[in-house]
């Protein structure tokens, strides 16, 4: 070591001390010890979990009474859009329609029996309805006879029945609803030719005019 005059008993200048950096080293009683890592609990089966509410569109909409008029010359009226809605959970129909007797009307009688039978679970349709005479009749049995058969065969009921006093138009739903049409089942336009749009489908058939009420009766039948 050499010495200096100005270090001439100095200490800290002949003899020195190192500050630790503070690096551990095996053995070295002052080192840190090292820091513990904070536990993460494991998810439990108890946790909540988030439920997802269906879209609202895909809710059904309620069914309520409707009062309404079709207009001369509109389109977009059909079974299907008026009574079809109607049908859920029903097993049985009542049709009163005293003008089921000329061809066109029997053959809007079977498109209303396609739409309960693509729309609903109903196994008995009852027809009430009359005829001016016993010509009438004749004509058209033939024809309910036929319907009566193709609706066994997708074990469908009906059931035809005659009362001359009939007047009134109405549709009763065993679940409770009843669809009045003031013109019945006969509301559409003649086509002006068989060519033309709206001849097969109703709902772009030109209709006439004709109130609709859609209530609930007071117990189901």
């Amino acid at each position: 070591m050499v010495e200096c005059p100005e270090s001439r008993n100095a200490w800290a200048t002949l003899e020195p001390t190192r500050k630790s950096l503070g690096i551990a080293t095996p053995g070295n009683g002052d080192s840190e010890a090292p820091r513990k890592q904070a536990k993460v609990a494991p998810p439990t089966s108890e946790q909540p979990v988030a439920t997802v509410e269906p879209p609202a569109a895909l809710l059904e909409p309620e069914l309520r009474e409707q009062h309404f008029t079709i207009r001369y010359g509109e389109t977009g009226h059909s079974y299907e859009s008026i009574v079809g809605p109607y049908l859920k959970g029903a097993s049985e129909l009542h049709v009163e329609d005293p003008y089921i007797r000329l061809t066109h009307q029997v053959q809007n009688f079977v498109r209303f029996c396609e739409a309960v039978v693509k729309l609903s679970a109903v196994k008995k349709i009852r027809l009430v309805t009359n005829y001016d005479n016993q010509e009438q009749l004749t004509e058209v049995q033939q024809k309910f006879e036929e319907l009566t058969q193709s609706l066994l065969e997708m074990d469908i009921v009906l059931e035809i029945k005659l009362n001359p006093n009939l007047h009134d138009r109405e549709i009763r739903i065993d679940n409770g609803w009843v669809v009045k049409i003031g013109r019945g089942l006969d509301f559409y336009q003649r086509p002006a030719n068989w060519f033309e749009i709206g001849v097969n489908d109703l709902a772009l058939r030109k209709c006439l005019e004709t109130k609709v009420d859609i209530y609930r009766s007071g117990t189901a039948s």
